[in-house]
């Protein structure tokens, strides 16, 4: 994963370029409370929703939003791009609209940020080593002459202190809002409901540390799981499979046979 500059941290949560070999597959797009961006080299991205066949499609760029439901990425023998996490901030410089409005949806970078149009044009012309500069360029550019407005100071307060699992209503007094209100504002900034954006975060921290290869059971513990059983639960729902079974299909996984390149 390469180092963002400092610019771009409150937007960018992950760069991650890759270029792997082995054999064809599909790997999980996973639930967490970014967005992603995937821009393709050598062969468009095929992505779908796992439990809509009807949603699958070839792109070169591709945006999507807060979902609670796997995606399927299927892929051949080579996987090259640069994958990039974004912030719920992000969405409005970026995209021209909250991330709510980009709720469950997978969308072409032509269409959901046109400012951002031309990278998979230019990410095909350049060099593999150079592949990150590109994108931090052009995100650095179309960040710099953002116009829209940011989230409120105290709904971006309320997001990290929801993502950290304070309870609603504390987090509503905390910050000035009745509990409806609140949830009316995470709702539209976000399209997921103050709990819904609570469970993906929990969810995206035993991620991580599965990913670790941190004992189940502690990452149960961890992150307030009831148990072991109550996290696999949760992740057969939201990643459509259990952590051991992630685990056996997906790792190593594409970042982790990547090359990164550029990375400071």
């Amino acid at each position: 994963m390469v180092l963002v500059p400092p610019a771009l941290t409150p937007f960018v949560t992950s760069l991650t370029p890759y270029d792997a070999s082995g054999e064809p597959g599909v790997h999980i797009g996973m639930p967490s409370t970014q967005l992603t961006l995937v821009l393709s080299v050598g062969d468009p991205l095929d992505v779908g929703w796992a439990d809509d066949p009807a949603s699958r499609r070839l792109l070169w760029g591709n945006v999507s939003g807060l979902h609670d439901a796997p995606a399927e990425i299927r892929h051949g023998r080579r996987q090259a791009g640069v994958c990039v996490g974004l912030s719920v901030a992000a969405a409005r410089p970026l995209l021209g609209m909250p991330a709510g409005e980009m709720a469950r949806t997978l969308a072409d970078v032509d269409d959901a940020a046109p400012t951002l149009r031309w990278l998979p044009e230019r990410l095909a012309e350049a060099d593999r080593q150079d592949w990150a500069a590109v994108v931090v360029d052009t995100l650095t550019g179309a960040l710099t002459a953002r116009t829209a407005a940011e989230p409120r100071p105290e709904l971006s307060r309320a997001l990290r202190r929801l993502a950290l699992g304070v309870p609603v209503a504390e987090v509503a007094g905390e910050v000035g809002y009745s509990r409806r209100h609140l949830g009316a504002l995470v709702r539209a900034e976000t399209g997921v409901s103050p709990k819904q954006w609570q469970r993906l975060a929990r969810f995206g921290r035993s991620h991580r540390l599965v990913r670790a290869g941190v004992p189940l059971a502690q990452v149960a513990a961890g992150c307030g799981y009831t148990d072991q059983a109550h996290l696999t639960r949760e992740w057969v729902r939201l990643a459509g499979c259990g952590p051991a079974q992630w685990r056996r299909r997906e790792l190593p996984s594409v970042q982790d046979r990547t090359a990164n390149l550029g990375e400071g």
